[in-house]
């Protein structure tokens, strides 16, 4: 054990980079291979979010004492952005009162849920999302170590659908793996095994709306929705993605303006929350077609 200065620590940044593999890193380089697992706790707030899992299980665990002279116990809390603020509350008074034989790591999606005084007693350190390169170098190993096959639009793919997540490009390489392992892994295969639709065919389908096409459109997006069983918010989000790629050439060639592209991720906002508010799918999305064709008339 190198220190007991070691501060409560809040872990912050989207889903798949990270967040509990530092964790558990710290846990096993403090403690050792030998008595780390007895020293450290993992739970999940997303499960038991109420006040009750602070008073007896966090409790129970922070006041015993540490295990084969460590110095201090670590409680690590998934998700504790889940937590209802009673339950916030309610932990931060634990974690001043059992400083000298506990830390805890807290871990969440949204730094902004977790309340200032919780904030306030840790360091917080900000995960962002990882490098397409890094997601790549990872899959190549996992493919090579594995002795999978898998092409150079495979590779692409997968970091496309990834966003970043390496747990979700993992799973996305192991799930193509199950369907064939003599085949090359192909994009083709990323995209079914992930219910992705093809980057190219998301832009042909946002360029025949603009060229005014209505039904052709429509026509579509029915192929995406029925055949491809994609969900109405991830096409909206895969659109939305589209756009934000778009360079200035990719601009000119769809006739769209800096103008016509604020006017269409607008529109894309307010599709977005109609459907997270329950609103029919096929009917809000016909409607963003419906406002593509009416820009590109313009």
């Amino acid at each position: 054990m190198t220190t007991k200065n070691l501060p409560h620590l809040l872990f912050s940044g989207p889903p798949g980079v990270g967040k509990t593999a530092s964790a558990v890193s710290l846990a096993r380089e403090l403690f050792g291979e030998d008595i780390w697992r007895e020293n450290f706790t993992e739970l999940n707030a997303s499960d038991e979010r109420g006040i009750d899992v602070v008073r007896n299980k966090i409790k129970n665990f922070a006041k015993t004492a540490p295990i084969g002279g460590a110095e201090f116990k670590i409680i690590f809390l998934d998700e504790a952005d889940a937590l209802t603020s009673d339950a916030q509350s309610a932990l931060r008074r634990t974690m001043e009162r059992f400083s000298n034989n506990c830390r805890f790591i807290l871990s969440c999606n949204y730094s902004s849920k977790i309340i200032e005084p919780l904030q306030s007693r840790c360091a917080v350190y900000r995960f962002g999302r990882l490098q397409d390169s890094a997601v790549r170098e990872r899959l190549e190993f996992i493919a090579e170590d594995r002795g999978l096959k898998v092409t150079e639009d495979g590779y692409e793919a997968l970091v496309y659908v990834a966003q970043g997540d390496m747990r979700k490009a993992v799973n996305s390489l192991q799930a193509a793996a199950s369907i064939d392992l003599e085949t090359p892994i192909s994009r083709e295969t990323i995209f079914r095994t992930t219910a992705t639709a093809n980057p190219e065919e998301i832009r042909d389908l946002v360029e025949t709306a603009l060229l005014g096409n209505f039904k052709a459109a429509k026509k579509e997006l029915d192929r995406f929705l029925n055949e491809q069983g994609l969900s109405g918010e991830d096409l909206v989000k895969q659109i939305y993605r589209m756009l934000s790629d778009l360079s200035n050439r990719d601009m000119l060639d769809l006739g769209i303006s800096e103008r016509g592209l604020v006017e269409l991720v607008d529109i894309i906002g307010e599709i977005d929350f109609r459907l997270s508010e329950g609103a029919t799918e096929k009917i809000q999305l016909e409607a963003l077609l419906a406002h593509f064709v009416l820009l590109g008339k313009k």
